[in-house]
């Protein structure tokens, strides 16, 4: 199953879902707001994607974290600031069941379900 990791508003969300719709590809929206993250999720998207693939750090919520957090940010201190502060993710994520995906562009989601 296809899951797309985002928060509804978000405008890269939304395009990544218009595509998804006009392509016919069956997915599951998980929005961090609403449905949230845990620990064991973030700790696997670190694992897999790297911390600097995963974290936006030109986000609002970034720069709203304290020196301390940002200083001390690493793939273990991380956890959970990014499961408290899912907005820190790039968005939006896309996990094919097979391989995850962060941002959005047309000719890359052709790629991965051509």
């Amino acid at each position: 199953m296809i899951t797309l990791y985002g928060i509804k508003n978000c405008d890269t969300v939304k395009k990544a879902r218009d595509w998804l719709d006009q392509h016919k590809v069956a997915y599951k929206f998980h929005d961090f707001r609403t449905d949230g993250l845990s620990e064991a999720q973030v700790s696997s998207w670190i694992s897999e994607l790297g911390l600097d693939t995963l974290v936006n750090k030109r986000s609002t919520t970034w720069k709203e974290l304290d020196e301390s957090s940002k200083n001390n940010f690493d793939a273990t201190s991380a956890i959970p600031i990014i499961a408290a502060n899912p907005t820190l993710i790039k968005r939006p994520l896309l996990d094919t069941g097979k391989q995850k995906h962060v941002g959005f562009k047309d000719a890359e989601y052709g790629k991965i379900f051509n």
